[in-house]
């Protein structure tokens, strides 16, 4: 379970076996972005629409944040499910299973009439889209070998900022041509195109037909795994579980509050609306892509000049940590894209942070057990 000093240097042969492997893993990379730009598409609905759902049904703050509540409880307790059943079903079923959840929940929001309606709605969404991470770090950890993981992981996490971007951009449009019903209706339909797509194209890389002989040896370079089963119990019994939970239970609640409250925040601090607040938080997502790849990237290309995955990621981790910082000042600059680029800063960092906080129980972990701890921490 502890990373080997061996990981710190490789051979030269594998450098140049990097360029006559096949690049099919970067497909499926592809169809883990897609996964959770749609993932962001669906969850970010709520915050793009609040100004629209808080005049129609008079809400206040406390009964907005009563609904995000039951999406996060639902998202803890689902986070924990997942984790273990991607480790016992495999990522394929996994993820299927996990759209499937989250299509209904999502589409279900068309039907609300209240808080109550919407939380349930805001429940279901979040038991299904607390499978996207586990299954698609599971995903990573088998199609990839551990000093490209980090890279992949900061590709597909990218697609979270883009779903991001796309909302404020498509969501407005689709509520002024048909109503905020049909939007989540609409948007609904991606989920299941996904889900086609997935289920064609997606195996274990030893079962593929399209992986060659070489790309599967540039895959299956890492030492072997243990054939031992690790469950929850011995588990929680590691410090490096902790260590990630941990890590997990600080920058998430962060990431939550930026999703939900920052287009209301645009809305209220800038004079904004439907119309006009779309560009801005689209541009702030934008940097975070930025952000994420680039994190993923930097821990990558330390490992490959002969650093240890360890020092990769956390020398990664303490940059993003530092650049947050300035944060701070966002609240008192007057102009909206001043703001916006101190908010883009801080969620790029967040980002690239968490590309390399999530391949960490990849770098630790037996493959069979990479689910679970995702799980636990998430």
């Amino acid at each position: 379970m502890v990373e080997s000093a061996a990981t710190a240097t490789r051979p030269q042969a594998l450098d140049a076996a990097a360029g006559r492997a096949g690049r099919y893993r970067w497909v499926i990379v592809g169809l883990l972005f897609a996964a959770t730009a749609i993932n962001y598409i669906d969850r970010q609905m709520i915050g793009v629409l609040k100004p629209t759902l808080v005049a129609e049904f008079g809400w206040t703050e406390t009964d907005f944040a009563a609904i995000v509540f039951w999406f996060q409880v639902a998202y803890a307790i689902g986070y924990i499910g997942f984790g273990r059943i991607v480790d016992v079903i495999g990522a394929r079923l996994g993820y299927a299973v996990a759209i499937v959840i989250w299509t209904a929940g999502h589409m279900a929001h068309g039907l609300a009439t209240g808080v109550t309606s919407f939380a349930a709605a805001r429940f279901g969404l979040g038991i299904g889209e607390s499978g996207n991470f586990p299954a698609g770090i599971k995903a990573v950890t088998d199609w990839f070998p551990q000093r490209e993981r980090a890279f992949a992981i900061g590709l597909f996490n990218a697609g979270a900022n883009v779903g991001a971007i796309i909302t404020p951009l498509l969501v407005p449009a689709l509520v002024l041509w048909f109503g905020w019903r049909e939007a989540f209706y609409i948007t609904g339909i991606f989920g299941l195109v996904w889900l086609a797509a997935w289920w064609a194209i997606y195996r274990h890389p030893t079962e593929h037909k399209s992986v060659s002989a070489g790309e599967l040896a540039w895959i299956q370079q890492d030492p072997a795994d243990p054939v031992e089963k690790i469950g929850w119990a011995k588990l929680l019994t590691v410090r490096e579980t902790w260590a990630y939970a941990l890590g997990k239970f600080l920058i998430d609640p962060i990431w939550w509050f930026f999703l939900f409250w920052l287009p209301g925040y645009l809305f209220e601090r800038y004079d904004m609306d439907l119309k006009t607040f779309g560009l801005p938080l689209a541009a702030i997502y934008l940097i975070s892509d930025g952000g994420s790849i680039f994190g993923g990237w930097m821990s990558s290309r330390l490992i490959k000049a002969g650093k240890t995955p360890n020092f990769a990621r956390k020398a990664t981790m303490l940059v993003c940590a530092l650049a947050v910082t300035p944060i701070w000042f966002a609240q008192g600059i007057d102009s909206v894209w001043g703001a916006v680029l101190i908010i883009g800063l801080a969620t790029a960092a967040h980002q690239a942070f968490s590309a390399n906080l999530y391949t960490l129980p990849s770098d630790v972990f037996p493959r069979g057990a990479v689910g679970s701890v995702v799980g636990i921490g998430g």
